[in-house]
């Protein structure tokens, strides 16, 4: 009885796991390249090859730094700069990413910017919650050129990164940085390690305007950062720890166009889905460069044992319910 009963559990787990697909979307299995990646990246510290520097994760400072040093600067100094950069480091392999210093890569703001009232609507990203909506998207004339029978893309239903920064009305000074002038093509599609090791594959669908006090990397649509962070991102809360690796792709290559992404999906899951293919063969150039500093940090390990540790419970405590479920079954039957 208890193997029908643990059979039973592990079916309504994957079918738990099939309705969260539909609904929310959800991330793929990261390979083994990718998660040595971030965790390199993360234990270099900061990038040595920027392609543009100056900027902000969140509005509160310019990094999630580590306490100072004996003999170093004191943190107030520290946090005078911005400190997060595009990263070139990997260019030759068609990758830009963003990175900050000590080991921070970014947050994830939500972005909602784009269709709203469209299929997947939760209200999430309702003007209350996000006040600084724009209608509009970077790339509409280009998503509209595709005659999908879409006008826009929709931050509930479409996987999109914010990358690259502009300036409009700021004074020079402001920090730009422009990802095609180094092979980038719109609605290209990048990928994102999500802090626990998860990767979700969305495109590059906006960039980061003026219109705040400081020019801002690190956000993403809500369907995207609800991969990432679960139902309760909305559009005025996120991921605010530093350590969501962005990585975007060069080239043609990089781009699904018109026929490579199910761009009329009315779901999450259906729209990231259709990436998957790109994606794992784009992922294939993620590398890494060992250094004396580099190599897969203890927090893998520790990650690893937790998700193990998760599902485990996961089925105890399924198979617990459903045992108590049928011994009252048969208490009363026998009465």
């Amino acid at each position: 009885m208890l193997a029908q009963t643990l059979s039973f559990c592990l079916r309504l787990l994957r079918l738990w796991g099939l309705l969260s697909l539909v609904k929310f979307g959800t991330a793929v299995d990261i390979p083994a390249n990718v998660r040595d990646f971030y965790d390199a990246v993360r234990a270099r510290g900061h990038c040595t090859n920027e392609l543009a520097n100056g900027f902000y994760s969140s509005d509160g400072g310019p990094n999630s730094i580590s306490p100072p040093q004996p003999h170093s600067h004191s943190r107030a100094s520290l946090l005078t700069t911005p400190a997060f950069a595009y990263c070139g480091n990997y260019l030759g392999s068609g990758m830009i990413y963003i990175q900050g210093r000590n080991g921070a890569l970014a947050n994830m703001d939500v972005d909602c910017d784009g269709v709203q009232g469209g299929p997947a609507d939760d209200g999430r990203c309702r003007q209350a919650l996000s006040p600084d909506y724009q209608n509009t998207t970077a790339f509409q004339s280009i998503l509209a050129s595709y005659n999908r029978n879409i006008t826009d893309l929709n931050p509930y239903v479409h996987s999109y990164v914010v990358f690259g920064n502009t300036r409009s009305t700021h004074p020079s000074g402001w920090s730009t940085f422009d990802p095609t002038s180094q092979g980038m093509r719109p609605l290209s599609l990048m990928a994102v390690v999500c802090p626990d090791y998860r990767l979700v594959y969305g495109v590059w669908g906006d960039t980061n305007g003026d219109d705040g006090s400081k020019p801002m990397v690190g956000e993403a649509s809500l369907s995207l950062a609800t991969v990432c962070g679960g139902s309760s991102v909305n559009g005025n809360s996120g991921i605010d720890e530093d350590a969501v690796l962005y990585i975007g792709f060069t080239g043609e290559e990089a781009v699904p166009g018109p026929d490579g992404a199910d761009w009329a999906a009315t779901s999450p899951g259906a729209f990231q889905d259709s990436l998957r293919s790109l994606g794992d063969r784009l992922v294939q150039r993620v590398h890494y460069v060992r250094t004396g500093r580099d190599g897969p940090s203890s927090m893998g390990r520790q990650l690893e044992t937790v998700d193990a540790v998760r599902m485990m419970m996961a089925v105890i405590i399924v198979a617990g319910i459903l045992l108590w479920i049928r011994m009252i079954a048969m208490v009363a039957q026998s009465m």
